[in-house]
């Protein structure tokens, strides 16, 4: 690639991210209400209610982890999404490992966002100590797929959703 090519390259975007407020419940709520962001996770946003716990229990991990699904914001500010790390929270899958993970707002989609905010987390959960995490997509969610690899992570296993039955993929990558 010539020097003319590289500087045309886009550069990745500045990257905010946040212990979960209260506040940012309301935020995740509104910004995770688009079928096109919730395909790959039941189809449509959970209650406030849902949202409430999880920002709550996202300050939690971090007090006590020192990493959590930290709050993504965007250049003015605003809520795009999360992204971050916490332990597995289901009784299926990797049982006892981190697992990373990232959904944005649509309007942050193609801007570079999942991926860099993804890399800071790797960092952030490698400063608190973790050796290694993982990442679990569903087969058909071809933008997490490329996050993945873009993060070096490798495909460990395929397995099935107990309650939907869709086919997924775990991936991991070693810190």
């Amino acid at each position: 690639m010539s020097s003319t090519e590289e500087k045309s390259l886009p550069s990745p975007p500045v990257v905010r991210l946040r212990v979960p407020t209260e506040e940012d419940a309301y935020a995740w709520h509104e910004v995770f209400d688009d079928p096109e962001v919730m395909e790959f996770h039941g189809g449509r946003a959970a209650e406030l209610s849902v949202y409430e716990e999880l920002t709550a229990r996202q300050r939690k991990h971090d007090a006590e982890r020192g990493f959590c699904l930290w709050t993504l914001l965007g250049e003015s500010g605003q809520v795009l999404g999360f992204t971050g790390a916490q332990p597995w929270p289901h009784a299926w899958g990797p049982v006892g490992e981190v697992e990373i993970g990232w959904r944005l707002a649509r309007s942050a989609w193609g801007q570079g966002y999942a991926t860099a905010a993804a890399r800071v987390a790797v960092e952030r959960v490698r400063a608190a100590g973790v050796g290694g995490v993982v990442a679990m997509v569903d087969a058909r969610n071809e933008r997490s797929v490329a996050v993945t690899r873009r993060l070096g992570m490798r495909l460990s296993e395929t397995f099935r959703t107990p309650a939907s039955e869709r086919e997924g993929y775990c991936f991991r990558l070693s810190l």
